[in-house]
C-alpha cells in the first residue's frame, strides 16, 4: 500500500510559506540565519528564526497557548482546505494527528520561572500544560475537531521523521484513513544553553562536511503533511528506524545504526541504493555526526549520489528537522521542478580530507530531469535513527 503526501505546509527561517521557502532554497540559495542573542543573552549566535506574525491564540484553552503551538497553527493554515476535505470525506474519527517536537512550550516555562526567581507571581497566561509534550498534537486535534489517534513523538532530532513513519503505519494498518503529520519546534534558552554546554554550537554559520566545521546553528520551524492513500505526486515509499544506543549524545562512529535505518527504508520501498537521486543529510556540522554519516552514506550509496545538508539555511530545527527537511524533498519533487534542481549545500567548499568524498550539490546543481527518489536522514541523541525515502509517482 502506497502512502501519499497530499499536501505540505512549511514555516521556517527561509519564509512563512512554502513558495517563499522554495525560492530561497532552490533559486536564491540564500540562508535564513540571522545573528541574535535572543536565546543567549550576551552571546550573539546565528539562529534560524521565524520572523512572521503568528496566529492569535486568545480563543484557545490556556494550556494550549504557546509560541510552539502558534507556529503549528501557522503551518496548519496552509493545508487546512485539504485537511478539511479529508475530514469531510473520511469522518473526524478516521483522521489522526501525529507530530514530533522536542521543546513543546518550554519557552513559556522559562519566562514563568524567570518571573518567579525575580520574586514576582507566575504570569496569568502561564499554565504547566503548555510545556507538555503532547500539546502540539492536542492543539491540532482540537483545532480540526478530529477524534482519531493524536500523539507526539519526542526523540530529539528524529522526532518528526519518526512521527511520519508512525503516521504511515497507522494508515497501512487501517486504523485511520488520513493523518496530519510532521513536526514543530521553537527556539528557546533551554536548547541553546543545552547544546552550548555540550560545546556543539557554532558562533558562525555552520559548515557541514567542512574541514573547519565546529558545531550546529539552532533554528525553529514547522512542517506538516496531509498523508493518505489518495494518490499524489510524492509518496513516502519507505522508512527505516534503528536505535544503536552507543552514547547519550554521540553517534556510533561506525554508523551502524544509520546504515540499518537507510537500508530498511530502501527495503520497504523495494528499490536499490543506486536508484536514489538525492540524499538530504542530517548534516549537523558537528565533528562526529558528519564523520559517521558520510561514512555510512559512502558505504551504502557510493560517491555519485547527490547529497546536501540544508541546515545552513534553517538552523537545526531539532524535533521539527525531519519534517522540515522532508518538506524540502517534497518541494524539489514537484512538477514545477522538471529540471531537478537540488537543495544546495552551503559551506566554505573545503572538505574534510578525513571523510569519504561525497557528491555535494553546489548552488545551482540540477539533475536535468525530475528527482525520482530522495532520502532524508535524521539522527538523534541516544542513537535514535530514522530515514525517510520519498518517491515521485507521476
Amino acid at each position: 500500500m502506497m502512502i501519499y503526501l497530499n499536501d505540505c505546509a512549511l514555516v521556517c527561517a527561509l519564509g512563512a510559506d512554502r513558495e517563499t521557502a522554495r525560492r530561497r532554497l532552490l533559486e536564491d540559495a540564500a540562508s535564513g540565519l540571522t545573528l541574535s542573542d535572543a536565546c543567549s543573552p550576551g552571546r550573539t549566535l546565528p539562529l534560524g528564526r521565524v520572523e512572521a506574525v503568528l496566529p492569535d491564540m486568545a480563543h484557545l484553552p490556556l494550556p494550549m497557548r504557546s509560541r510552539n503551538n502558534a507556529l503549528a497553527l501557522a503551518a496548519l493554515a496552509q493545508i487546512r482546505p485539504a485537511v478539511d476535505a479529508a475530514i469531510a470525506r473520511y469522518g473526524a474519527d478516521r483522521v489522526g494527528v501525529i507530530v514530533g517536537t522536542s521543546t513543546s512550550g518550554v519557552g513559556a516555562t522559562e519566562s514563568a520561572i524567570a518571573a518567579h526567581v525575580a520574586g514576582q507571581p507566575l504570569p496569568e497566561d502561564f499554565h504547566y500544560g503548555q510545556q507538555e509534550m503532547d500539546s502540539p498534537a492536542a492543539l491540532l486535534a482540537h483545532a480540526l475537531n478530529v477524534s482519531g489517534p493524536a500523539y507526539v513523538h519526542s526523540s530529539a532530532c528524529s522526532s518528526s521523521a519518526k512521527a511520519m513513519a508512525s503516521a504511515a503505519r497507522l494508515i497501512r494498518m487501517g486504523l485511520v484513513d488520513a493523518v496530519v503529520s510532521g513536526g514543530v519546534d521553537t527556539l528557546c534558552g533551554f536548547t541553546v544553553a543545552g547544546f552550548s554546554a555540550l560545546e556543539s554550537v557554532s558562533a558562525v554559520q555552520c559548515n557541514p562536511l567542512g574541514a573547519s566545521r565546529n558545531g550546529i546553528n539552532l533554528g525553529e520551524g514547522a512542517a506538516l503533511f496531509l498523508m493518505s492513500r489518495e494518490p499524489a505526486a510524492v509518496a513516502l515509499c519507505g522508512w527505516g528506524e534503528s536505535s544503536d544506543g552507543h552514547h547519550m549524545s554521540a553517534p556510533d562512529p561506525n554508523g551502524g545504526g544509520a546504515r540499518i535505518a537507510m537500508n530498511e527504508a530502501l527495503r520497504r520501498a523495494g528499490i536499490d541504493a543506486g536508484q536514489v537521486d538525492y540524499i538530504n543529510l542530517h548534516g549537523t556540522a558537528t565533528v562526529q555526526n558528519d564523520a559517521m554519516e558520510s561514512r555510512a552514506v559512502a558505504d551504502l550509496f557510493g560517491s555519485e549520489v547527490a547529497v546536501s545538508s540544508t541546515k545552513p539555511f534553517t538552523g537545526h530545527t531539532l524535533g521539527a528537522a525531519g519534517a522540515v527537511e522532508a518538506a524540502f524533498c517534497w518541494i524539489a519533487m514537484q512538477d514545477d521542478n522538471a529540471a531537478g534542481m537540488l537543495p544546495p549545500h552551503l559551506w566554505d567548499g573545503t572538505p574534510d580530507p578525513a571523510l569519504p568524498s561525497l557528491n555535494v550539490a553546489q548552488p545551482g546543481a540540477r539533475l536535468g530531469r525530475p528527482i525520482r527518489y530522495a532520502l532524508s536522514n535524521s539522527f538523534a541523541f541516544g542513537g535514535s535513527n530514522a530515514a525517510l525515502l520519498f518517491g515521485r509517482t507521476q
